[in-house]
């Protein structure tokens, strides 16, 4: 297209271009601007110097990064929180959204719906509080019952082999409810003639999910997990270090309670600036390259 037709194209639908402003500043303020900042990892930052006279170092930080023993520690936490938020929590949305497609009582399904999303709508603070009442070991419900049934109370918020499953499990228990939506409208959209079809062939419901359902949805399927794929060497802040204490701290310790650890109360924002870095470098190549397996494997990818 010739620019002389692109610019006029553009001017016959000005209007719409003018609701993307804003989107479009967003993402070129909070997105593209700070990748400015990036070159804070290969300098030893000074703010009263700024980004141009701090001297360059090169890859100093990276080299003290994997030059502690802590790097094991933070990526084998985040790795294995991650890899197993993605084997149990992400079919799960999926599990609830069959489920509830092949629920023929609409007011349960309903009400099932409302309540797995509602939790969606807590802040991290207040489910991190939630779960410190509920498996407090003097008041909390799960160790009275421990204690009627005869057992020994249990810390734990304290024992770190317990982290990563309550991790794990309060963020299913946060999140499946919601992204099940994206699943109900997926399925949704599946031609009521293939089910039809299946019904006269002799195929029970299990038959028509595995061989109808799934196969509709797996678009949907893919293009999920990939996003998931480009954070999984990343584990939210917020609420790992609200779960974290002394006594987890060798299982909760992970890459952004690193660098907030190093970066604002160190202060050393060079070093994390190096290790976000590098965090989202991983992040960028797993999406990459996952996404060119989609694509080989089913033609569905992100792009």
């Amino acid at each position: 297209m010739k620019k002389k037709d692109l610019l006029k194209r553009i001017g016959k639908t000005k209007e719409l271009y003018f609701f993307l402003l804003p989107a479009i500043i967003y993402y070129i303020t909070f997105k593209y601007v700070p990748i400015y900042g990036l070159q804070m990892a290969f300098r030893d930052f000074s703010p009263i110097l700024g980004f141009w006279r701090s001297p360059w170092i090169g890859l100093e930080n990276f080299k003290i990064f994997f030059g502690t023993g802590i790097w094991v520690i933070v990526v084998r936490n985040t790795l294995t929180i991650s890899i197993v938020s993605l084997i149990i929590g992400f079919p799960a949305p999926i599990f609830l959204a069959l489920m509830l497609h092949h629920t023929g009582n609409h007011k349960f399904k309903r009400t099932v719906q409302m309540v797995t999303y509602a939790p969606h709508f807590i802040s991290t603070v207040v489910l991190v509080g939630m779960i410190y009442t509920l498996f407090s070991p003097s008041s909390g419900v799960v160790n009275v019952v421990l204690r009627r049934l005869g057992m020994s109370p249990v810390f734990f918020m304290g024992r770190p082999e317990l982290f990563v499953p309550m991790y794990v499990g309060s963020g299913i228990w946060q999140s499946a409810g919601w992204s099940a939506v994206v699943y109900i409208a997926a399925l949704s959209g599946v031609s009521p003639e293939l089910h039809e079809s299946a019904i006269i062939d002799g195929a029970n419901k299990v038959q028509r999910i595995l061989n109808v359902d799934i196969p509709s949805i797996l678009p949907a399927i893919i293009t999920m997990f990939l996003l998931t794929i480009g954070y999984l060497f990343s584990v939210g802040f917020d609420k790992a270090f609200l779960m974290q204490n002394p006594l987890n701290q060798s299982a909760s310790e992970v890459i952004s309670t690193l660098i907030y650890k190093r970066g604002l109360l160190g202060p050393n924002q060079s070093f994390a600036a190096a290790v976000g870095f590098m965090e989202s470098t991983i992040n960028l190549i797993l999406l990459v390259s996952f996404n060119r397996i989609a694509k080989f494997v089913s033609g569905t990818g992100l792009w």
